[in-house]
């Protein structure tokens, strides 16, 4: 078996995944989220929704995430992904040593980790663009970027969907331009609560007295292992997809 044949097998088991029925840290995380949506004032809510509108915002029209890595064009797909597993590996460190930092410092502290650590994952899946062969300074890029991250903390009904746009991105693609039309049109409090939801259990354990550290570090860690995941995935489609072009023109 070749290498993307071996790929294309991982990447049918991984989408079958999306259909069996929730572990319990699923349900533990959807029901702790459910609550703390009952909970969490309307301000609040506000003030967090328009946190994430302002990463997204340097996402799509800033350099703050551009990464100082090439775009590597000439590597093939077992060796990107290789190099991306090396990334995903760097910044899990990175993000660890941020959760255990706030997480010893107790709530106030902890209200810094949600941008931060939302911040070293915009530039993780920055780099990963680059060592998958796909320039960030190109606007649609950081598109795909964006659907990268939603894709990780959506649904499942909704992954499905979103992982046919990214078989036919070069399609896709066509319809972004400047004028930010994903940024003006997404439903920003729903991106946000799916995001919240998806990691709320792991983070609300760094706010047990006495262990805060020691969660906040394993719950970056893992956080960041998921989305490096799904990144390393989703890149895999376009490559595939990419390599079944050129060949049908050769």
């Amino acid at each position: 078996m070749d290498y993307e044949e071996k790929v294309r097998q991982e990447l049918e088991n991984w989408e079958n995944s999306f259909y069996k029925t929730p572990g319990l840290l699923e349900k533990a995380s959807k029901k702790v989220g459910d609550k703390i949506n009952a909970i969490i004032p309307a301000k609040v809510q506000n003030t967090i929704t328009e946190t994430v509108k302002a990463i997204v915002r340097t996402t799509l029209f800033g350099a703050e995430y551009m990464p100082k890595r090439m775009v590597e064009r000439s590597l093939t797909l077992e060796q990107a992904d290789e190099q991306a597993r090396q990334v995903i590996s760097l910044y899990q460190k990175i993000a660890a040593a941020e959760g255990a930092g706030t997480g010893a410092g107790g709530i106030l502290f902890n209200a810094v980790d949600f941008p931060a650590l939302i911040a070293i994952k915009m530039k993780l899946l920055f780099e990963l663009a680059h060592v998958y062969g796909y320039s960030t300074n190109v606007f649609s890029e950081r598109i795909f970027i964006l659907s990268l991250f939603q894709l990780t903390y959506s649904q499942n009904r909704k992954r499905s969907m979103m992982l046919n746009r990214f078989r036919d991105w070069n399609n896709e693609k066509l319809q972004w331009s400047s004028d930010a039309e994903y940024y003006k049109d997404l439903d920003w409090e729903t991106f946000q609560k799916e995001y919240r939801d998806a990691i709320d259990f792991r983070k609300m354990l760094q706010l047990v007295p006495g262990i805060g550290a020691v969660a906040g570090a394993w719950a970056n860690y893992s956080i960041v292992e998921e989305l490096g995941g799904f990144a390393i995935n989703g890149y895999r489609i376009r490559r595939l997809a990419d390599n079944a072009r050129y060949e049908q023109w050769e």
